[in-house]
């Protein structure tokens, strides 16, 4: 921190800069922050909305990641036994779009205050390590739904690109809620308001398009009752499964 003359070459060598409103022309030029008013809180507020931002995009990686590359494994594996496709291009894209619609409330989500106090750090490595434990826990429960699907229903190929991108749907939205947080969600980590509402809407546009006559339109089919019981079982065990494994990677990063 600098107002003067001799505190020029400190303001340029240093990783970060500040000075103030009235300080010589020089210091200001050469600093990298400016404060307007006098109260240093505003460099606290800054720091803390750095590390919410940082956060919340780590949050949108770590989803993003994990997702595509267990859809990736799974229509791979699933391409080898199914007669089939195991969900159609205009199925993908419409999944896909919904899906990144339903981040869109990640800006404006609560972050913990236990990642405020500290700054975090970009660990490329552990990001690696996040996309394959939880990629590939997304696609055991993707063959689980393969297998419910084919060999326990006998769906043909519009029926089964259905269920599987009704799962495929409510499991990518809802596991938001898992991986935002390294509490128990909810119960001890509350996501923003608009998070929740942005989320149950996706889910609801969704579904509705894909159970409504105009499904026909992206080739979904009507299922029978009794499979939504099913995919119900299967999403529930998976965000349990989540849970339980986010833990655990947790505990794990913190002993090493």
């Amino acid at each position: 921190m600098g107002d003067g003359i001799n505190d020029v070459t400190a303001l340029k060598i240093s990783d970060v800069s500040i000075s103030v409103e009235n300080a010589v022309p020089v210091a200001k030029d050469a600093a990298d922050i400016i404060l307007l008013e006098k109260n240093f809180s505003v460099l606290k507020d800054g720091i803390e909305e750095g590390r919410k931002t940082f956060e919340n995009t780590l949050k949108y990686i770590r989803m993003w990641l994990s997702s595509n590359f267990g859809n990736m494994f799974s229509m791979m594996g699933a391409s080898a036994f199914l007669p089939f496709l195991p969900m159609a291009p205009q199925q993908i894209l419409l999944n896909n779009f919904l899906y990144d619609a339903a981040q869109i409330g990640l800006p404006t989500d609560r972050v913990d205050t236990l990642s405020i106090r500290k700054p975090s750090r970009w660990n490329l490595r552990g990001i690696r390590r996040y996309m394959l434990v939880f990629g590939t826990i997304s696609s055991v429960f993707d063959f689980l739904t393969f297998g419910i699907l084919y060999g326990v229903f006998h769906l043909g190929e519009r029926t089964f690109q259905t269920g599987w991108f009704l799962e495929s749907l409510a499991t990518q939205v809802l596991v938001i809620f898992i991986i935002r947080t390294r509490r128990i969600p909810f119960f001890r980590s509350t996501p923003s308001g608009f998070l929740i509402l942005n989320t149950a809407i996706i889910l609801l546009i969704g579904w509705t398009i894909a159970l409504s006559p105009f499904g026909k339109v992206f080739g979904f089919e009507p299922l029978p009752p009794a499979l939504f019981a099913a995919l119900l079982g299967i999403t529930i065990l998976y965000l349990a499964t989540v849970e339980g494994a986010k833990r655990l990677f947790e505990k794990l990063v913190r002993m090493e």
